[in-house]
């Protein structure tokens, strides 16, 4: 993919040649902090939850979600099952949605904290 911009150097406009590779690298730390922080969660919650999750897998959401072969990569991290939510850039809104048709039993559940 050509990607045309300002030269940093320079301050000229110029154009750029980014291959998957240097997508790739450009990715690759940031996603071993997503996979190290993932990691870090599933060890500290309560037993109940880590059971459900085991047991359901764990569901990516938002634009990340559309970074392709991340399912894989973070499910071979911590070796559970990873999955994309149908329409990942629209769950969140959809789930909002839902919480606030429910919003009497999402208030009574805030209550009995």
């Amino acid at each position: 993919m050509t990607v045309n911009g300002r030269d940093q150097v320079e301050g000229l406009l110029s154009s750029v040649e980014l291959t998957s590779e240097d997508a790739r690298d450009a990715m690759k730390e940031p996603l071993k902090e997503i996979a190290e922080a993932l990691r870090n969660v599933l060890e500290q919650m309560p037993p109940d939850l880590a059971g459900d999750i085991v047991n359901h897998g764990i569901i990516l959401t938002g634009g990340g979600a559309l970074i392709r072969q991340l399912d894989k990569y973070l499910s071979a991290i911590v070796k559970i099952p990873v999955f994309v939510a149908d329409e990942p850039l629209l769950a969140v809104a959809r789930g909002t949605g839902r919480a606030l048709e429910e919003i009497d039993l999402l208030q009574e559940l805030f209550e009995n904290e």
